[in-house]
């Protein structure tokens, strides 16, 4: 073929032709503009996944939260329970010792009875894990003890704790009442 021929059958011949534009495929003039639409719904459609990935979190969270309150609760509830219901055999025995017929020969007896419920008592708060603070003789502590006055002693240490006026009481290691005492100054 000549070079005549070459040019009216362009794309036969020698490798190095260029072939006419009129036999290009159809192509947009901006390619990174056709991908757009594509794009925009897939990160339209990956945001509307993670939106709802996020407000099925947050839902079931604001349940998990819901639920260990409720159950927080319960607990709380079934504590004060269990607790009132060890305290009424208790209360049963103060209204019988109430109730009965007290005269000086049985006055001794009655005594008995209500030292026995108050041990009953002090039993039950110790099962609880309730012990009472020792006040007399040790050295005032403002973090369990509570000053109520003051008395001059002479020859005595000054901030020891001469009288309980009112028994305290911890739970644990927390202080869960303080006790009501007079402390000694020099």
């Amino acid at each position: 073929m000549t070079d005549d021929a070459l040019e009216q059958h362009p794309g036969s011949g020698t490798a190095d032709a260029e072939p006419e534009i009129s036999q290009l495929p159809d192509a947009p003039a901006d390619s990174a503009g056709a991908d757009e639409p594509t794009q925009d719904r897939a990160l339209q459609n990956e945001l509307d996944r993670c939106r709802d990935l996020l407000l099925r979190k947050a839902a079931e969270f604001d349940n998990y939260r819901k639920r260990t309150e409720r159950e927080r609760r319960e607990q709380a509830d079934r504590s004060v329970s269990d607790l009132l219901l060890e305290l009424l055999p208790v209360l049963d025995d103060f209204e019988r010792a109430l109730n009965a017929d007290v005269s000086r020969e049985s006055a001794d007896a009655h005594r008995q009875g209500v030292g026995l419920i108050h041990r009953q008592l002090l039993d039950l708060l110790k099962r609880r894990g309730v012990r009472p603070i020792d006040a007399v003789g040790t050295e005032f502590d403002p973090h369990v003890h509570q000053a109520v006055t003051t008395e001059v002693v002479e020859g005595g240490r000054d901030g020891e704790v001469l009288e309980e006026l009112r028994r305290g009481y911890m739970l644990g290691e927390r202080l869960l009442r303080p006790a009501m005492v007079k402390v000694a100054r020099t």
